[in-house]
């Protein structure tokens, strides 16, 4: 008997579809290349002793719907929160702390201006506006005007959504979507440490520069988390970003989910313009009454469908659909803690932060501007997180394991230089950008895992390395992401549907688009038009 979903990609996003269609009374099969469930958010032993988050790495965009409503608690999910949000050390052996409170940060930007200490809570207050408005949207299926008199009604009631706001935060929200970060900050502040802990928002996983027009939202996609209830707080996952999705896979066992891994899909089965199942690399058929993509939609359209099933419009304007985030990722074994600014080995506060090497938005700019003209930077961001400065489970007693963030690296090498003959000296870039502000970090490394751009999308499906699925510039995001028609989680394929980042509202381990399109398609199902 035919499965009534399969879901291609095991990772968040998929176990949160295959929950909540279990839920609604299908028969569903999550297929996972990977002999591990959890897609990009997976805690793996890199070296003997030593385990991390491999890909993504902290949390705060997981929606608390999906923690309560997928029983995450009750399966062994447990975040703590960072003692300090950021650490921002400053090339003169001086740094900028962060968190855990606004009075807290108020108090160390004085140290460089008065005046922006005194605008910064005004700052947070705007951000947190806005945030709040892209919470109510996180979990709404993007209108469509074009679907007849139900998609102008949904367009309609989102316009009268957004009128609710104060003009001022109309106009706030405009500059957000139009405007780069930096343009922003310097509007605001005078003091480049601030600009440059609050502008690190703007260019994750974002191949631009922080005065790139569009990075305002991407440092807003970045504010509207929570951890435990603490709206914007950011926090680690005790046993590393793997303990979310092993959760997932719990609850989704418990509901009748059948999990396969090593189990990577070659292609998309479609009969009479409805898709049929699914064909394994290995050649193994699937039949089932519906396919769930968790691939990016660049992947899912140009290499696990037949051409001849789509339209040529269409299909060029998914090769045109703009990946690649310029992320070099890495996790090291450390003997010891890294010496930030001659405070120390022993552990403290900022050693559970996120610490930021770029200490302006102009470094951040011209390491840009450095890898578009040469691939990488030689003097690159990276965002140092110390896992096991909170979670005793992922070294051995007395020594670390750490995150290593790291942009820009260009996701194809010009001159047609390869990642696989590069990575190595690229590694090398990031850890002599930490030991500048850590002269202790090179010597305690005992391992190192690299992972370049094409390492992301040959291990985890991320096309051009891209960690969203998909660039979060405006013409990608809400009701044209992926493409204008094509937002309400169907594709033009009867009975295939998109549940990953590549859909709204866009990448982060959110489970948002999980959950959305799971809604959608349980609505398909009991109406039979699936």
């Amino acid at each position: 008997m035919p499965h009534d979903a399969l879901i291609i990609g095991g990772g968040h996003n998929g176990l949160t579809t295959a929950c909540y269609l279990a839920r609604a009374g299908l028969k569903v099969r999550v297929l996972e290349a990977r002999d591990i469930v959890g897609g990009a958010a997976v805690t793996e032993e890199f070296h003997p002793g030593f385990r991390n988050s491999v890909a993504s790495y902290t949390v705060s965009l997981l929606n608390p719907r999906v923690i309560a409503d997928l029983n995450l608690a009750a399966h062994g999910l447990a975040v703590v929160f960072r003692p300090m949000s950021n650490f921002l050390p400053l090339e003169n052996g001086d740094a900028l702390r962060v968190g855990p409170d606004v009075a807290d940060t108020q108090a160390e930007v004085r140290r460089f201006s008065a005046a922006d200490a005194a605008r910064l809570p005004d700052y947070y207050a705007m951000l947190e506006r806005l945030a709040g408005t892209l919470r109510e949207l996180v979990l709404v299926t993007p209108p469509d005007p074009n679907r007849g008199i139900a998609g102008i009604l949904d367009t309609l009631k989102l316009a009268m959504r957004l009128k609710r706001l104060p003009l001022a935060a109309q106009r706030d929200l405009i500059e957000l979507f139009g405007r780069s970060a930096g343009e922003i900050l310097d509007d605001w502040f005078e003091s480049a440490p601030i600009k440059a802990a609050l502008g690190f928002d703007s260019i994750v996983g974002a191949y631009a520069s922080p005065y790139a027009p569009g990075s305002g939202y991407v440092q807003l996609h970045h504010c509207f988390g929570e951890v435990n209830g603490r709206k914007g707080a950011w926090g680690h996952a005790i046993g590393g970003m793997g303990a979310i999705t092993q959760a997932m896979a719990k609850e989704a066992g418990r509901l009748g989910v059948e999990i396969s891994t090593a189990a990577p899909v070659a292609q998309v089965r479609v009969k009479g313009g409805k898709a049929a199942g699914v064909v394994l690399v290995n050649g193994d058929e699937i039949d089932a009454r519906m396919v769930v993509s968790n691939v990016g939609p660049r992947l899912l359209f140009g290499k696990l469908l037949d051409p001849a099933h789509l339209a040529p419009e269409f299909l060029e304007r998914i090769r045109r659909f703009k990946t690649g985030s310029g992320v070099l990722r890495m996790n090291v074994a450390l003997s010891e803690l890294p010496d930030f600014c001659g405070l120390g080995t022993a552990r403290q506060a900022h050693h559970g932060a996120g610490i930021i090497l770029a200490p302006s938005l102009g470094y951040m700019e011209h390491a840009y501007a450095e890898a578009r003209e040469r691939g990488m930077s030689r003097n690159p961001v990276v965002e140092v997180l110390i896992p096991s400065a909170l979670d005793d489970s992922l070294a051995p007693a007395g020594q670390h394991v750490a995150s290593m963030f790291c942009q820009y690296f260009a996701p194809h090498l010009p001159d047609g230089r390869s990642w696989d003959a590069e990575r190595e000296a690229a590694a090398d870039l990031a850890i002599d950008a930490v030991n500048r502000f850590a002269p202790n970090f090179r010597k305690s490394i005992i391992a190192r895992q690299v992972l370049t751009p094409l390492d992301l999308e040959r291990t985890f499906g991320l096309t051009d390395g891209d960690i969203f699925h998909g660039r979060l510039s405006l013409e990608q995001l809400f009701s044209s992401r992926p493409l204008l028609g094509h937002a309400d989680y169907r594709t033009p394929i009867r009975g295939l549907y998109l549940c990953g980042s590549g859909a709204h509202p866009g990448g982060g381990v959110t489970g948002a688009p999980g959950l959305n399109a799971a809604r959608e398609i349980t609505k398909d199902w009991r109406r039979r038009a699936v």
